[in-house]
């Protein structure tokens, strides 16, 4: 048998290299011969390289990740990641080698590596059945409720419920919690696609906010409103075309 190999499909990099970082680790025969970011890299690297596993996010930008799936279906053995955990038992019923919850632990993961290899010997099955369910499912939007960011030369967990705003900075994004701040490879209107828009609010083409953050509201001299936060010392600026949130307060 051919030594296997891996295409991991998760837009979010710092956890894409962080799963990658694992595999290399647990499985050292194991190569990862692609990255895909979206769904479309995901079927083009499928394509491309024919690989024996596929890490597979169910819900990417792009081509979808269901759609990925069935791509993948009887070609690759595939290994489901999402943040929800309402279709896991349909994944396994279905014939995924198997389902992780983001965040994805390292035990975890331990024994994803044993199923798969227990699987490498035998034809990867048949994913339609699992596309189908899923695509009838009244699936939540996928909001963000955690992710990991640089710190150091660690990878730290950070929960949506601890950021206090979010700051445009250039093509990245600042993440602002009450007592640090963090710099993401992804543009502050990748963010705002990704935060629930009940608990984040964007109040200037720069800033959104956490709505559980903010302290007060007050107008300034020049007649717009600003915000005031609980666990910060930063006045954040109000756009006129965001002012409509606070007018009723």
């Amino acid at each position: 048998m051919s030594a296997p190999t891996a295409v991991i499909a998760e837009d979010e990099p710092l956890l894409r290299a962080e799963i990658r970082g694992m595999l290399e680790t647990m499985w050292p025969e194991l190569t990862i011969v692609a990255e895909a970011a979206d769904g479309n890299e995901a079927l083009q690297a499928l394509r491309l390289h024919a690989p024996s596993v596929l890490v597979l996010d169910i819900q990417m930008p792009g081509a979808t990740g269901l759609e990925v799936a069935q791509a993948a279906s009887g070609k690759a053995h595939v290994v489901f990641i999402t943040a929800y955990n309402q279709h896991a038992i349909a994944a396994f019923e279905q014939g995924a080698v198997d389902y992780l919850q983001k965040p994805v632990s390292a035990p975890r993961l331990e024994i994803t590596v044993k199923r798969l290899k227990e699987r490498l010997s035998s034809v990867p099955a048949d994913l339609h059945g699992i596309v189908n369910l899923l695509k009838g499912m009244e699936l939540e939007p996928a909001y963000l409720k955690w992710l990991t960011v640089p710190h150091g030369e660690e990878l730290k967990l950070v929960t949506a419920d601890e950021i206090c705003y979010l700051r445009a900075d250039s093509k990245y994004t600042s993440v602002f919690t009450c007592d640090s701040e963090y710099l993401l490879t992804s543009s502050l209107k990748q963010m705002r696609e990704r935060l629930d828009p009940k608990s984040f609010w964007p109040i200037h083409r720069s800033f959104i906010v956490n709505v559980s953050a903010i302290r007060s509201v007050h107008r300034s001299f020049r007649g717009s409103f600003e915000i005031r936060l609980k666990q910060r010392n930063e006045v954040l600026p109000v756009s006129a075309p965001h002012a409509h949130l606070f007018r009723n307060l």
